[in-house]
């Protein structure tokens, strides 16, 4: 006859938290990039997406400068670093109020180790920083085709 355990709902909820740990370090395995933030005053807003044969990293910087931003990829963790420059004071304009962010700067992201470095390409327009990095041969899905005996 089977024996009478009492419930524990506090060992429910550590085994459901462990099952949840599980999962999430599952969830950001290698197969995607690892986000890292530097200290900074603000860090602009950050879209990353995978296809078959590219990363492609998008990055909101309106009102800079494109001269303002660089682009580093050194040991598999590509850096975004730059600075919004606050407008410059004005004589006989008052300010009431400004919720603009300006400052420095600097977002980092680690990447699969298989990326073409020489290969990736940066475009910027209408304030948006659009990073193309391709992927090694390696790195890029294979078909197996299965023979039937």
């Amino acid at each position: 006859m089977a024996e009478l355990v009492r419930w524990n709902p506090f060992r429910e909820m550590a085994r459901l938290r462990e099952e949840m740990d599980r999962l999430t370090s599952a969830l950001f395995s290698e197969t995607m990039p690892e986000i890292t933030f530097a200290r900074s005053v603000w860090a602009p807003a950050v879209n990353i997406a995978e296809t078959d044969d590219n990363y492609i990293i998008t990055a909101e910087l309106p009102g800079i400068s494109k001269d303002d931003i660089k682009v580093t990829y050194e040991n598999g963790v590509l850096t975004i670093q730059g600075e919004k420059k606050q407008e410059k004071e004005e004589k006989g304009k008052t300010w009431h109020r400004v919720e603009a962010v300006y400052g420095a700067f600097e977002r980092s992201f680690r990447l699969p180790s298989l990326i073409q470095a020489d290969k990736i390409s940066a475009e910027y327009k209408d304030g948006v920083l659009t990073l193309t990095l391709p992927k090694a041969e390696e790195a890029k899905p294979k078909q197996i085709t299965i023979k039937v005996s």
